[in-house]
């Protein structure tokens, strides 16, 4: 039987919670939120709509002894509304620390043996951040990292050439934030390098990058949230370690050459990241990854 638990249902639980039980993805969706009441909401909105889907999912608003048993545990809690428009995703740093300690406590408590998938921001300190309070392997403990900002380049290279996103490869890599970097070598469309198409087509790479960069905050700054598309990132690395998968993905994992947790491509079944893959980078962009490490690390040093 798949059973997930959800923590924190803000604008991208919701979703994440919405995604599953239209999907059918699990048998058991367990909610939990500090606010039971939200979380008792959103619960009666989903068995609310239950008989309109395809597919049962036993949902219910939960405890953390409910979750002893969890294949996958989901990290949605945060404050996005202490983010301004135009800042950064630090701002929630100083109110997400105390809960993601208390989370911790929690699942300690429980022992808890499962997978973790974290969405909570800003993503690469909060998961390091998870790995230290922890009594889970580390490689149980897996970020959604850049996974959303490659699929933002995606789209971006999928506008500029109006093809189907779903047909280019490639990585943005690092952290979940200013020092990210797509890293060109590594993207293709229909095994052709992109880097020779832009040549051809005079595309502009900065910008391209840039606005997959800032991808997050063009939402933001409108509707005062981002949902849709970081709950699909969660959703579909949830699959990927229910399904025993096997597949390759971003996201942000501890990787023991740099000590610390960073974005670059993971092989993910059911035991969570269970090999990671080299890239054949080029200097400037090994040299880019070093230097997003060292953003990391110095934002946790800071904020230690």
């Amino acid at each position: 039987m798949r059973k997930v638990g959800l923590i924190g249902c803000g604008h991208v639980g919701a979703t994440v919670a919405l995604d599953i039980v239209q999907g059918g993805l699990v048998d058991e969706l367990v909610i939990i939120d500090k606010k039971r009441e939200k979380a008792e909401a959103e619960v009666l909105d989903l068995l609310d709509a239950l008989s309109l889907l395809p597919f049962y999912v036993k949902i219910y608003v939960g405890e953390y002894t409910d979750l002893v048993n969890a294949d996958i545990i989901l990290s949605t809690l945060g404050h996005i509304e202490l983010i301004k428009p135009g800042g950064d995703r630090f701002t929630e740093l100083k109110a997400n620390i105390p809960e993601i300690k208390e989370v911790s406590e929690q699942l300690n408590r429980i022992n808890f043996k499962g997978i973790l998938i974290v969405t909570t921001n800003p993503n690469d300190v909060i998961v390091n951040l998870y790995s230290q309070l922890l009594n889970l392997p580390q490689s149980h403990i897996i970020g959604t990292g850049t996974y959303l900002d490659t699929a933002r380049m995606k789209a971006q290279v999928s506008k500029a050439l109006k093809i189907d996103g779903r047909a280019i490869e490639g990585y943005v890599l690092g952290e979940h934030g200013n020092s990210q970097f797509t890293a060109w070598s590594t993207v293709r469309v229909g095994g052709q390098s992109f880097l020779e198409i832009a040549k051809e087509k005079n595309l502009d790479l900065e910008d391209l990058e840039e606005k997959a960069r800032q991808g997050g905050f063009a939402v933001f700054n409108t509707k005062g949230y981002t949902n849709v598309a970081i709950a699909a990132a969660t959703v579909s690395l949830m699959n990927m370690v229910l399904a025993d998968a096997k597949s390759i993905a971003i996201c942000s994992h501890y990787d023991e050459k740099f000590k610390s947790y960073i974005s670059t491509p993971a092989l993910i079944g059911k035991e969570g990241v269970e090999a990671l893959v080299k890239l054949p980078l080029t200097f400037k962009e090994e040299v880019k990854l070093k230097q997003s490490v060292c953003e990391i690390q110095e934002k946790i040093d800071y904020f230690s």
